[in-house]
């Protein structure tokens, strides 16, 4: 549509993760009427997170140094692992303050359309880290749409030999939410879920 400099920046944001094309060419538009310093300020972030910024050696949180932050702090236990997906699901976590163990980052979910199976994904660093001994429960906090259940079941039925503890973050209503708006999914997994008070 666009030539040149413009349209190659149109085709790079519309590459990103969420960015249609009528978003990339709105950010292009943006940027090319934005503050030259504020540019220079988005171009130098970009380039210092490829710089910088690493998967933790450890749990494969992102991180800046050989170990993530959480994996230095001796004050979390060592005993309860959370498996999750991606780094960003450690900082939803982590927002709770309900969690004190340590992390174990998978790098996506099994997803046979896609073409991702089990090698794909860390498990077999999670397997070693298991094998150590020290931790006694393993949650399970995949997301809780068809790839991560399927990453859940098959994590599960790998490590129950193992005699450690599996298990999985609870699903169901909102808070807040109303019962005739809830998917039958949704209701399902919390009458499943449901505890005694």
């Amino acid at each position: 549509m666009y030539e040149g400099a413009i349209q190659d920046l149109i085709d790079e944001l519309g590459r990103l993760p969420g960015v249609g094309p009528k978003s990339a060419q709105r950010i292009a538009f943006h940027i090319l009427s934005a503050d030259p310093a504020d540019v220079t300020r988005l171009a130098t972030a970009l380039r210092k997170v490829k710089e910088l910024v690493r998967f933790c050696t450890t749990c494969y949180n992102v991180a800046e140094s050989e170990q993530c932050r959480i994996c230095r702090d001796p004050r979390r236990t060592d005993e309860v692992l959370c498996v999750v997906e991606e780094p960003k699901d450690v900082v939803a976590i982590e927002r709770t303050g309900e969690f004190r163990g340590r992390y174990h980052v998978l790098g996506g979910a099994i997803n046979p359309l896609e073409g991702i199976g089990p090698d794909n994904l860390r498990i077999r660093e999670l397997m070693a880290r298991l094998s150590g001994g020290e931790i006694k429960e393993l949650i399970l906090a995949t997301d809780p749409n068809t790839e991560g259940e399927a990453t859940a079941t098959y994590l599960a039925l790998l490590v129950k030999p193992m005699g450690i503890s599996v298990t999985r973050l609870a699903s169901g209503l909102p808070v807040g939410g109303d019962l005739e708006y809830a998917d039958e999914i949704t209701l399902g997994r919390a009458f499943e879920g449901r505890r005694a008070i």
